[in-house]
């Protein structure tokens, strides 16, 4: 039975609301922030793939193979899920049947993937629509610890299969579905001697999983999969270590007000620098080349002019403007766009 909780039964007096999105004052920021911590690292891989710097992953520079690349996507793909298991949880509470509203939302992410393929091959939206279709959706009727089980269970798999990538798209889809709705997504920020205890136990296993790759003369297919544990594992880390941060004064209060704007609007933040670096990347002569410096200048740059346009833009909009026209297609209404007062006030 799914855990997701209905409406009261009893009959309302007058015709419900349609169903409408989460307004901007019930986000959690941490998870906005770690969403933007997780693009900062993403736009460093997209650039030198798409643009064929590094057609083999030992033509890149040790530095990004090593902190950068395998480390990022992984929470990206968690936070994903735990966005679509927010969603339905807010939709059940409104409507009764909150899972077409999922359907239609996935089959638009699709839509957008398959049109940003055709720039960024290899990108992971489309293949979020269909792990959502083919193994969110199904697995929504069932609690939050069957989905925590399964999602364990399907991560393991794909780490042992030594896949890679998107090989543990559908694991961390499910684990982060079944963190919301067992309500671990909106509490874990708070948890920071966990999360300390979390990114210790990671960097431990990375070191080991690191050694064993490199010093321990292991077969080929061994180190593969050490090799993944040790990208899975620094990318915990990452995520434990940042959200840890978070609770420390000054600095937390800093790296939100930087980030989770930038998180807040993630498929806009994700699919408009595509455009610039595939662009800029090829104006620049990167297409082929090994002008790691300029690619990496190229990325922080976009960077830097994301994080100064998002808070602006979030000062006058509930969403950007990819998420504003995903939303009106999930819930087939013209959404309110601009900030209301009340939104203003709250934040």
């Amino acid at each position: 039975m799914s855990s997701f909780p209905s409406r009261p039964s009893s009959a309302p007096t007058t015709a419900p609301a349609p169903p409408a999105p989460v307004r901007p004052q019930g986000r959690v920021h941490a998870l906005d922030a770690l969403r933007g911590f997780a693009l900062c690292g993403i736009i460093f891989v997209n650039i030198p793939q798409t643009l064929d710097m590094m057609p083999v992953l030992g033509d890149a520079p040790e530095v990004l193979r090593l902190f950068v690349v395998g480390r990022f996507y992984p929470i990206f793909f968690l936070l994903f899920g735990v966005g679509f298991g927010l969603f339905l949880r807010s939709a059940a509470k409104r409507t009764d049947r909150p899972r077409p509203l999922l359907v239609r939302r996935l089959v638009a992410l699709g839509v957008v993937g398959a049109l940003h393929h055709l720039l960024q091959p290899g990108e992971v939206l489309l293949p979020f629509a269909v792990t959502g279709l083919l193994v969110l959706l199904p697995l929504s009727f069932c609690s939050g610890r069957v989905n925590l089980v399964v999602g364990l269970l399907l991560t393991v798999l794909g780490l042992v299969a030594g896949v890679g990538g998107l090989g543990l798209l559908p694991g961390l889809f499910v684990l982060g579905f079944a963190f919301a709705q067992l309500g671990v997504a909106t509490r874990l920020p708070e948890r920071t001697t966990a999360l300390v205890v979390s990114s210790v136990v990671a960097a431990v296993v990375a070191a080991g999983s690191y050694w064993v790759v490199v010093h321990s003369g292991a077969a080929e297919g061994v180190t593969r999969r050490v090799g993944l544990l040790f990208s899975f594992s620094m990318a915990a880390a990452y995520a434990a270590a940042f959200l840890a941060l978070l609770a420390v004064p000054v600095l937390g209060s800093a790296l939100t007000a930087l980030l989770a704007p930038l998180g807040r609007l993630a498929l806009t933040n994700y699919l408009s620098a595509t455009l610039l670096f595939v662009a800029l990347g090829t104006a620049l002569g990167l297409p082929g080349s090994s002008h790691w410096a300029v690619a990496t200048a190229l990325g922080a740059g976009i960077l830097l002019a994301q994080a100064v346009w998002s808070p602006l833009w979030t000062r006058h909009f509930r969403y950007g403007p990819a998420e504003w026209a995903w939303r009106c297609v999930t819930y087939w209404r013209w959404l309110p766009a601009r900030v209301a007062p009340a939104d203003g006030a709250s934040r």
